[in-house]
């Protein structure tokens, strides 16, 4: 069932933070409904402008229709991820998807607030909500390319003033993470003083944290014993998801993590089968691998078990 992410951060904030996965083939989708249904979790779908550009966005939202009637208990939110003003209503205009991301966080700050308010009244006259971005992380993740020197965190005192005027649902904060697997080189961790700072300021409003995987160490580690070449990877302690929690961080994006899942089964299996071609070999195990990856993702997140209490709470 596709819902708001309105509807479930009301009922996740200061609790419990909800998982935004995204996915870009069958394969992904599959893993992701199983392992949601599995850890008893509400979610939420990304696609990229990548995602929706890598063959076509019909065949993405046909998969999506489909991976709905064969696990119905599901419930999730729809989300465009990092879009441009054009893609938004593009996605507004489809009828498909329940949540847009507009990003203007390269913009200054009126510039932001600008276009933020139009995506915002489009949004909302059928019923869809808007998260906007005040802040820059740096890093690289499909068009979105922020050097660490420009990179830089949201600002407290000007977080109310956006929310305000511009309108929008939710606000995806800058406090330390970064886009893409080369996150930290050290053991840089979340300014949650910075978090405490605008939740003082936006009380009982759904803020999110964008480049939030783990770069989980043995992921890496078996990629490059299968031939891969990563080196340097560092992410976000999973350790601190439920403190962000607890300071209205109700979404919180996971991207990279399952690529490196995704890289690490295919390596693997070709090494360790050389003779096969079948495409659906590796598949079947890349779907029940991301499953369980996405299930103890869930553990962390605090949004395992949720299932049934959110289904009464939407239904209620």
């Amino acid at each position: 069932m596709i819902v708001t992410t309105k509807k479930l951060f009301e009922h996740a904030y200061g609790n419990y933070a909800i998982g935004a996965y995204n996915i870009n083939n069958l394969e992904q989708i599959v893993g992701l409904f199983r392992g949601n249904l599995e850890s008893k979790a509400p979610f939420i779908i990304q696609l990229s402008k990548g995602a929706r550009s890598y063959t076509n966005k019909a065949f993405l939202e046909g998969l999506i229709r489909s991976a709905d009637q064969v696990f119905p208990e599901s419930i999730y939110a729809v989300h465009l991820d990092h879009g441009d003003e054009a893609t938004c209503y593009d996605c507004i205009d489809s009828g498909f998807y329940s949540s847009v991301m507009i990003d203007g966080s390269s913009l200054d700050f009126e510039e932001n607030i600008a276009v933020t308010r139009r995506v915002v009244d489009r949004a909302h006259a059928k019923g869809i909500v808007v998260e906007a971005e005040l802040g820059q992380l740096g890093g690289v993740e499909e068009h979105v390319n922020v050097s660490e020197a420009n990179a830089k965190l949201t600002n407290p005192e000007t977080a109310k003033e956006f929310v305000e005027r511009s309108g929008c649902d939710s606000l995806a904060v800058a406090i330390g993470t970064s886009h893409g697997a080369f996150k930290f080189s050290g053991t840089q961790a979340l300014h949650f003083d910075v978090l405490a700072q605008i939740q003082n300021r936006l009380p009982n409003f759904p803020l999110v944290m964008h480049g939030s995987s783990s770069v989980p160490q043995d992921e890496v580690a078996r990629i490059n014993a299968a031939g891969g070449k990563l080196g340097g990877a560092r992410g976000v302690d999973p350790e601190q998801f439920k403190p962000a929690s607890k300071l209205g961080v109700c979404k919180i994006n996971i991207d990279t993590d399952g690529r490196l899942v995704w890289t690490r089964v295919h390596r693997e299996f070709f090494l360790e089968h050389p003779e096969k071609f079948d495409l659906r070999d590796p598949g079947k195990v890349y779907m029940a691998e991301y499953a369980k990856f996405i299930a103890q993702k869930n553990v962390y997140l605090g949004s395992a078990g949720q299932l049934e209490d959110v289904r009464k709470f939407i239904n209620g």
